[in-house]
């Protein structure tokens, strides 16, 4: 008797030991669902069905006219139409169109080089997004938002006063452009280019040529390689 329990446990624990890791795993990579009405609604360019799990990656689209909506852990996004979005761990990476954020995860968006982050995590956070045009539109509607840019070339943003986050209170709406760090970008001093297309280092060049010129015929008389030393 002793040996069949023995052997029955074994049976129901292995399985349990192997399913378990896989089940938490999974739980990590399905982050969210996505519900629609199924007409107008593509993942990764596939018609959705009514409700479908969302990987870390995957691309929402919704047409004219259509709608869905994305459900997390702490976090929902309304999409309206006509929108594209990127599907991440703790972000959505919107291409155009709008959305609707609530949040007490502090789910973040992303449009181009702007970054829209709730201020306190801990508490739900409803805002939204609008990217039309190359300019995003942030309107906070419950409680307070960080409109964050990276730029390629920090230095010049600097030097121009320009900030790198922008607060948003709660029932304001603040605009920036989506390539925000063209706003920093300078005349073309630097570059390589840039400096041999100088009138100043042609004209030196120039000079130069003609210098050599002139002692190479000043100096006829004595030949390059004399033969006495």
């Amino acid at each position: 008797m002793r040996v069949f329990l023995v052997k029955w446990r074994h049976f129901v624990c292995l399985p349990i030991i192997v399913i378990l890791p896989v089940s938490l795993l999974a739980q990590d990579t399905t982050a969210a669902i996505l519900r629609s009405n199924g007409i107008g609604v593509q993942v990764n360019r596939n018609p959705a069905p009514a409700s479908s799990a969302l990987f870390s990656g995957d691309e929402i689209e919704t047409q004219k006219n259509a709608a869905a909506r994305i459900d997390a852990s702490g976090s929902a996004a309304d999409l309206n139409s006509e929108t594209m979005v990127r599907f991440e761990v703790n972000e959505l990476v919107l291409e155009h169109g709008s959305l609707s954020v609530n949040t007490s995860r502090g789910l973040r968006v992303k449009v181009g080089c702007l970054t829209v982050t709730p201020v306190n995590d801990a508490e739900w956070t409803h805002y939204d997004v609008v990217d039309l045009d190359g300019k995003v539109r942030v309107s906070a509607l419950k409680n307070d938002v960080y409109i964050n840019s990276s730029s390629n070339n920090p230095k010049p943003a600097k030097q121009s006063g320009h900030s790198d986050r922008v607060l948003v209170h709660e029932g304001e709406q603040k605009s920036r452009e989506e390539k925000c760090g063209a706003a920093y970008l300078k005349s073309p001093i630097a570059g390589s280019g840039a400096i041999m297309n100088s009138p100043w280092v042609i004209g030196a060049a120039a000079a130069g040529v003609v210098t050599v010129a002139c002692l190479g015929l000043c100096h006829q008389d004595d030949p390059i390689s004399p033969t006495k030393p």
